[in-house]
């Protein structure tokens, strides 16, 4: 048998999406596992799936859509899931992990990947606290991971910036001193692979954060050209130029939304806009988004459990960020 084969088996869903993407570079550079991506059959000749192959990543064609029993073929062998599918087809993972448990898959990782909170503040966090339910009803191993805000969203842009939502960075929720718990997501596989591999987390919830950070703060950095290179003139905003947003314009952004979704259920930009304003007043008004709520709620720290990982602090991702061409491109893919 060869030592390879002796690697626990981890399948990642949504491999090809902007945390998946994250999850599988992380679990190749440990070098611990052998890595799997589940994909769709035809999305199995485009690039982003080449490029998994040409990484090592097995490809295993199929969809969360197809059932248990399909499921059941081609989960065979896997020993570990990690799951980023996209927030539309949620439920369907409740197929994934029934057929995960009939062929003997050890752990598995939900979909979550976002900020702790309670119920019912949140629409999407309910919905994947649903699925966490299930999962501890199901009786199979598992390990739940949320990662705080992603940095890339709490900068404000520089005026070159291009992207449709540049105007929202530009917005101070509340007083903007509430603190957030943020991660690069570029590095939140580096803490997946630890976390899976780790027998103290089987059965538990884990937040991943690498800076604990309030918006006044995030702006600050921007106020003073964060990271431009030397000589740059361009003024990234100015305090005249935010927008101080109080809890009611929130509400009633996320109740219009809302009301768009249950007039078209399909409608994507809606979905978009309840989850993110959601956000919003989980985050900064609420206060649900720290290490002491986290832990409140029964995490463990990703960062008291691994404290070997570099520390990357908000500060130091800013410097990267404002050298970016478009600092606001987010690379999702649609794979």
């Amino acid at each position: 048998m060869s030592n390879d084969s002796r690697k626990s088996l981890v399948l990642v869903i949504g491999a090809t999406g902007t945390t998946g993407r994250s999850i599988i570079k992380g679990l190749i550079a440990t070098k611990t596992f052998r890595v799997a991506a589940l994909v769709r059959p035809a999305s199995s000749t485009k690039s982003a799936t080449e490029e998994l192959r040409a990484s090592g990543v097995e490809i295993r064609l199929g969809d969360v859509t197809d059932g248990e029993d399909k499921l059941r073929e081609v989960l065979a062998g896997v020993d570990i899931i990690v799951s980023g599918v996209v927030a539309w087809v949620l439920q369907a993972q409740k197929d994934v992990f029934r057929a995960a448990k009939a062929v003997g898959v050890k752990r598995v990782v939900p979909c979550d990947f976002a900020t702790p909170g309670e119920r019912g503040v949140r629409v999407l966090h309910d919905e994947k606290l649903d699925i966490r339910d299930y999962v501890k009803e199901l009786g199979i191993g598992y390990t739940f991971i949320d990662v705080g805000w992603w940095m890339q969203l709490l900068l404000p842009l520089p005026e070159r910036s291009t992207v449709l939502w540049k105007q929202k960075t530009y917005e101070i929720h509340h007083t903007g001193t509430q603190k957030v718990l943020v991660t690069d997501h570029r590095h939140i596989g580096t803490y997946v692979a630890r976390i899976i591999a780790d027998p103290r987390t089987l059965n538990q919830a884990v937040v991943i954060w690498e800076d604990e950070v309030a918006q006044l703060q995030a702006h600050e950095i921007g106020e003073r050209r964060g990271g431009l290179p030397e000589g740059e003139e361009e003024c990234v905003l100015t305090r005249a130029g935010y927008e101080q947003i109080p809890a009611e314009e929130v509400l009633k952004r996320l109740e219009a939304a809302k009301a768009e979704v249950r007039h078209n259920p399909d409608d994507v930009a809606a979905q978009t806009l309840v989850a993110w304003n959601g956000y919003l007043h989980s985050m900064f008004f609420l206060g649900e988004n720290t290490l002491e709520n986290a832990k409140r709620l029964g995490y463990l720290d990703a960062r008291e459990l691994y404290p070997d990982v570099p520390k990357h602090t908000f500060e130091e991702f800013a410097k990267e960020y404002y050298t970016l061409e478009e600092p606001g491109k987010l690379e999702y893919s649609k794979e």
